[in-house]
């Protein structure tokens, strides 16, 4: 193991000191697992027609990014700093791209003005099978055109939300880099509060999946594992448990 360490550390030594390509190569090849991880996680919220291959093109350029601008004489780990570099490199090349199909968009209005006028109407919130009735959809394309015109619209806020140590990640937008205003702290903390809430009037299931996927960081293979339910089955879960805490961030966002 020691062995194993020392190598590791000369590897780093020769990369940070000489910019050794070969150094270079067998650290991205080293820290390519933490660049697919990130890809699974985002691409979970994604359309299908967008390429994962191009997802990971874009974390590839920030593990890059990330070898390139690291001081290893900071008292922060590589990974967590190439994990900001990744993840914002991803969000900022999705930012960049019209990913959205046009129509995707068309059917995102069409469905929001449909709830504008169902809650109207009944003067509370309608659920997804409500939206999908009015509309002539199944409750799944409801619930799939919701959650891509959703994921769209964070798109452009969700780096000022992902707290980064170092303050200088890809794409991070909050003016002082190195810690939130007031106000951006006080909209942050209004959100966490509010979501709290709002997660407890999901069903059990809803809230395990959450839980599962967005503190203790698990993919969806692996809370079906420990829900002794299918992936397809868990990510309907997911999906439905976002169709329900999207009224509350889009309150947020606008």
């Amino acid at each position: 193991m020691q062995a194993t360490m020392t190598e590791e550390q000369v590897i780093w030594q020769k990369w940070i000191n000489l910019r050794d390509t070969h150094a270079g190569n067998v650290l991205i090849k080293k820290y390519m697992p933490l660049v697919s991880y990130h890809v699974q996680r985002i691409s979970v919220g994604l359309p299908k027609s967008v390429s994962k291959d191009d997802l990971m093109s874009l974390g590839l350029f920030g593990l890059y990014d990330a070898l390139e601008k690291f001081d290893p004489n900071r008292d922060l780990k590589f990974d967590t700093y190439a994990s900001f570099r990744v993840r914002g490199a991803i969000i900022d090349g999705l930012r960049k791209e019209d990913w959205l199909p046009r129509s995707s968009r068309e059917k995102a209005k069409k469905v929001e003005a449909t709830i504008d006028k169902l809650e109207q109407k009944h003067l509370r919130n309608v659920s997804s099978k409500e939206i999908a009735n009015e509309l002539g959809l199944t409750e799944g394309e409801v619930v799939s055109v919701m959650n891509e015109g959703f994921f769209a619209n964070v798109l452009s806020i969700d780096e000022q939300l992902f707290e980064q140590e170092d303050g200088d990640g890809v794409g991070f937008t909050i003016k002082d880099e190195n810690q939130q205003t007031p106000e951006e702290k006080m909209i942050k903390e209004e959100l966490i509060a509010q979501l709290s809430e709002v997660i407890t009037q999901l069903s059990e299931k809803e809230q395990l999946v959450i839980s599962f996927f967005y503190k203790e960081e698990l993919t969806l293979t692996e809370i079906g594992q420990v829900m002794n339910l299918s992936t397809s089955r868990i990510s309907q879960i997911h999906s439905k448990a976002l169709f329900k805490l999207r009224k509350i961030l889009e309150n947020v966002i606008h």
